[in-house]
């Protein structure tokens, strides 16, 4: 027997590399790849002229093409197709992610891209190790819009979640955002997620950072409406506990 006889024949060939550019495009187009698309496409993969690529704007679709020219200049990229992405979660739920030591946001904003976390928005808490002022805020959140970007390439998500900017705990609770469920992660919640009724729309969830919240900003929270969850009888770090909170989620209302 050949070595690869245990491969179904109907097996799916090898998924083309996706990469995501902002712009507006249509089959036939021709379309310069962004720099670090270039980058990752050529020096990292070594891509050559006429190999297959998929490129997605976040408007919902794959854009299947290929690699037609490589120059001094850069890649550029023609667009041969374009197809609908139907992997985005039922739910439209907002991670609202008190802001942790970087290796950690990172991870969390990653993974929750990978969960299908439609908004994020990432805030200034009491106990937040990292504290963010001036021209280091817009920075940051381009670091974590691309962070998503990366997460949206390797899942397969056409449509690209927003990196809201940051904002102090107690600016955001004070717009007074509509949800039709504001869910906080607390340890010491009487409720679990089993307590909870299916909501219709919109779902907020509000997670601290390493010391997670003060008592204030917890009171200040549930007056704004939100209810206090504990997932289980353990501590989690704060990236454990968004991440599990957000599968399950998806397990009990979602696409899992």
């Amino acid at each position: 027997n050949s070595s690869d006889s245990n491969i179904p024949h109907n097996a799916d060939p090898m998924p083309s590399p996706r990469f995501y550019c902002p712009a507006r495009f249509a089959p036939g187009a021709t379309i310069p790849l962004p720099g670090n698309a270039t980058h990752h496409a050529l020096h990292v993969l070594r891509m050559k002229t006429g190999d297959p690529l998929t490129l997605f704007n976040g408007d919902g679709f794959d854009y299947p093409g290929q690699i037609l020219r490589i120059d001094k200049a850069g890649a550029t990229a023609k667009i041969v197709g374009k197809l609908e992405v139907q992997c985005e979660s039922p739910l439209l739920i907002t991670l609202a992610q008190a802001i942790s030591a970087r290796e950690r946001m990172d991870f969390t904003l990653q993974k929750a891209v990978e969960l299908g976390v439609a908004c994020i928005q990432p805030l200034a808490a009491e106990r937040s190790v990292v504290k963010l002022a001036g021209d280091k805020i817009e920075r940051r959140r381009e670091h974590w819009q691309n962070i998503v970007i990366s997460a949206c390439e390797q899942c397969g998500r056409a449509v690209v979640p927003e990196v809201l900017p940051p904002l102090p705990l107690a600016d955001w609770l004070g717009l007074k955002e509509e949800f039709a469920l504001k869910l906080m992660l607390s340890p010491t919640a009487q409720y679990t997620l089993q307590d909870m009724t299916r909501p219709t729309g919109r779902i907020c969830l509000l997670t601290g950072c390493e010391g997670g919240f003060s008592p204030q900003e917890q009171q200040t929270a549930t007056s704004c409406g939100f209810t206090e969850m504990r997932l289980g009888a353990r501590v989690l770090r704060t990236e454990t506990a968004a991440l599990a909170a957000l599968a399950a989620i998806q397990v009990m209302w979602g696409d899992f």
